[in-house]
């Protein structure tokens, strides 16, 4: 059960764990998406970084759309837009895993670790390098 005003620290893999965002178009046509209002309907991204394989993101529910919804709003709206270009099945493994943050868990720690997952995986040397990643706090 998702609620509204909870914000959510989410992750979902590509299908087979395929890097298609080491394809630079993939990875900006989604990024672009990141930000139209359609794909999050009225949740608010505040924070995410795209993987060559998955992609994590804290998010603030509102109050129409739950959980399921907008996560399988992003990756149908991702989806069909890299496969407008090239015919790939399945660009997105089923299901996603969410974890609620609590009151006492610090929203910019959790940000900071999301954003630094391009340094943990070695794709640079600072995050400032890496091109598919925004947070409202930066």
């Amino acid at each position: 059960m998702s609620l509204p005003g909870q914000i959510y620290l989410l992750t979902t893999t590509t299908a087979d764990r395929t890097p298609w965002f080491l394809n630079r178009d993939f990875a900006l046509a989604t990024c672009r998406l990141m930000i139209e209002s359609r794909t999050w309907g009225d949740a608010r991204p505040l924070c995410w970084v795209l993987m060559p394989d998955h992609w994590h993101g804290l998010v603030e529910l509102g109050e129409r759309d739950d959980l399921s919804l907008i996560i399988n709003r992003f990756k149908s709206v991702t989806s069909k837009r890299i496969r407008q270009a090239e015919k790939i099945s399945r660009i997105w493994a089923r299901g996603f895993h969410d974890h609620a943050l609590r009151r006492d868990e610090d929203i910019h720690a959790a940000a900071r670790y999301i954003i630094a997952n391009p340094l943990r995986a070695k794709l640079v040397d600072r995050i400032g390098d890496y091109p598919y990643w925004d947070c409202v706090w930066l």
